[in-house]
């Protein structure tokens, strides 16, 4: 311990070195900076909350840190770190009054669902809206049992950062597998072009098709105007620009992958334009 520090110095234990009006600076300080990170939280984006709101992460750290200096820090005043935790705890009060008494702040301070697929399509720049990939929301969909895109009525990314999924009850139509993860298995991979007979599901919405004959661009994506984003994207790889037989179960007995109503000769070409893995 240095030698300057007397113990149990009351003055400078509630008070420090530093003139009363200082605590009026410290009120200042701590709203100002619980401000500025409420606006970073809601920038950062939902995704790593984990079930806290951005009001309530933005509590659990200013408290931790006004918290946690004093009780170290000999030249951190205890009355200061007081006056913040009371601030911080206040703040949150009346924050929370703002967000019963007004859906404008309880907009900014929460956030708005964001509705990821619809009827097993995912939604146009949804994602982007969430901040997750494509292999974010079906890690996710997995998590709540969902083997195929099909089987979702609708996705909502809530606002506490977790997936809400509404699924068929029964006889879900065909959609894309999102079991096994694309990382370990890549789906059956169908050029645009190519001849086929079935059922196909879009390899980046998940919009599915029944064709017979030539595979088109998907539509759903040129409704959308993602064309000629496919086309040049780095992002994805060629693999993801293309089909995928649909399925009603990928982890059926047999691989059964395709939804049963494509013919033998679009499945031999299927196979034949399987990539070898994922570029």
């Amino acid at each position: 311990m240095s030698a300057e520090i007397v113990p149990f110095d009351w003055g400078r234990m509630f008070l420090g070195d530093v003139p009363p009006l200082f605590l009026l600076e410290i009120v200042f300080r701590t709203t100002l900076m619980f401000v500025w990170l409420m606006l970073l939280l809601r920038i950062t984006g939902k995704r790593g909350l984990a079930q806290l709101s951005p009001l309530e992460l933005a509590i659990v750290i200013g408290l931790g840190s006004a918290a946690g200096d004093p009780m170290f820090y000999p030249e951190v005043p205890l009355l200061h770190a007081m006056l913040t935790l009371a601030l911080v705890v206040g703040l949150q009060r009346l924050l929370t009054f703002l967000v019963i008494r007004s859906e404008r702040v309880e907009t900014f301070v929460e956030g708005l669902p964001v509705e990821l697929v619809r009827d097993g399509v995912v939604v146009p720049h949804a994602l982007g809206r969430a901040n997750l990939s494509r292999e974010d929301l079906f890690e996710r969909l997995r998590g709540q049992g969902v083997r195929q895109l099909g089987e979702v009525q609708r996705a909502y990314f809530e606002q506490d950062g977790n997936l809400t999924v509404f699924t068929h009850k029964h006889n879900p139509p065909p959609g894309l597998q999102v079991v096994p993860p694309w990382d370990l298995q890549w789906p059956l991979t169908l050029d645009v072009g190519l001849p086929y007979s079935g059922v196909v599901a879009c390899l980046r919405c998940g919009h599915t098709l029944e064709v017979s004959g030539p595979l088109p661009i998907c539509p759903a994506c040129i409704d959308i105007g993602m064309a000629q984003t496919m086309l040049r994207s780095h992002q994805d790889s060629a693999q993801s620009k293309g089909w995928t037989p649909a399925t009603l179960d990928p982890l059926a007995s047999g691989g059964g992958g395709e939804s049963g109503r494509s013919e033998k000769d679009g499945g031999e070409k299927a196979a034949q334009a399987q990539p070898g893995g994922r570029s």
